[in-house]
């Protein structure tokens, strides 16, 4: 079976970075600690956090250029000052919200 190559990287995201995506405009989060240049993407209310952030737990660091102090701190000053109603929809598993997940989270207790 063929496949179509993969589509040429037209710009890297960092952050300040915004997208238009049908008639919303994401902001680009640079979150790096699971992987370097990991960034999230935010629209009012809403986050995808891809592997930073998840139902009841944190994205792997122990992958090349995985760094857990970093993702703790990219959790801890990008995400959970988004505000507790905002939805997150992390790379795998349900979504949740930062209120949820500051709540149960065993990685956010202390």
């Amino acid at each position: 079976m063929e496949a179509d190559p993969p589509p040429q990287i037209s710009r890297f995201l960092t952050e300040g970075d915004t997208i238009e995506f049908g008639n919303q405009t994401l902001d680009v989060l640079h979150t790096p600690g699971h992987c370097p240049g990991n960034v999230t993407l935010t629209w009012p209310g809403n986050a995808i956090v891809g592997d930073t952030l998840f139902y009841g737990s944190i994205g792997r660091t122990d992958l090349e250029g995985g760094d857990m102090a970093l993702l703790m701190r990219s959790i801890r000053t990008k995400l959970l000052p988004l505000g507790e109603n905002t939805q997150i929809y992390p790379g795998h598993g349900p979504f949740s919200t930062i209120g949820a997940e500051m709540a149960t989270n065993p990685f956010l207790q202390n």
